[in-house]
């Protein structure tokens, strides 16, 4: 069954809103890394610094996420800068789930496999709403 969580978008204030929920709501973060962290070639050096990908768990299974906008993305706005984040349990309600919002919207990233997800991808819908939909293979 998928999950749903909050993914929230800065311009390169990630870290900083991120330590503020972490002191307000506690708890670690369960991932947080950077853009020079990320393989292959090197990254833009007015980006290395900034959050590729946080998570900080909240209340028990809610998980808030975020980023900064990376070198590819224009500048955010108040009002776009977030997205519904999905996370499935397997590759076929990943594929139906990500096919059922592109229906009419947008393809920002297409469906495949990254570095940190066997499959991930990115849509706007038909309404302007922004989601990420990701297969993370848990182990058993």
């Amino acid at each position: 069954m998928a999950s749903l969580n909050p993914y929230l978008l800065f311009n390169g204030t990630c870290e900083e809103a991120f330590n503020l929920y972490k002191s307000v709501f506690g708890g670690e973060f369960q991932m947080i890394s950077k853009f020079k962290d990320m393989p292959g070639e090197g990254v833009d050096p007015k980006y290395a610094e900034h959050i590729m990908h946080v998570a900080l768990p909240v209340g028990g299974k809610d998980i808030l996420m975020g980023s900064d906008c990376g070198p590819e993305s224009a500048n955010i706005r108040i009002g776009t800068n977030f997205s519904v984040a999905i996370s499935t349990a397997s590759e076929e309600e990943t594929r139906k789930i990500f096919d059922g919002l592109a229906a009419g919207g947008k393809v920002t990233m297409p469906l495949d496999k990254t570095f940190w997800a066997p499959l991930f991808g990115m849509v706007t819908d038909k309404f302007d709403i922004n989601w990420m939909v990701s297969f993370d293979v848990q182990p058993q």
